[in-house]
C-alpha cells in the first residue's frame, strides 16, 4: 500500500506544476495511453509464452 501511495504521490507532483490546460491534459492522456499499451505487451508476452509459442 505504500509503494501504491508513493507513485501516486510521484504522478500528482509530476503534473501539478504544468502550466498550460491543453499540455497538462495531453501529457496525463499519453501517461495513461502509454500505461495501456504496456499492459497490452504484457499479456500478450505472458500468453505467447504460456500457450507455448516457439520463440524461433
Amino acid at each position: 500500500m505504500k509503494t501504491i501511495l508513493l507513485l501516486k504521490e510521484i504522478y500528482a507532483e509530476g503534473f501539478k506544476n504544468i502550466g498550460n490546460y491543453l499540455i497538462r491534459n495531453y501529457f496525463k492522456a499519453f501517461a495513461w495511453f502509454s500505461l495501456i499499451m504496456l499492459i497490452v505487451v504484457i499479456y500478450a508476452f505472458f500468453f505467447r509464452v504460456f500457450t507455448g509459442f516457439a520463440f524461433d
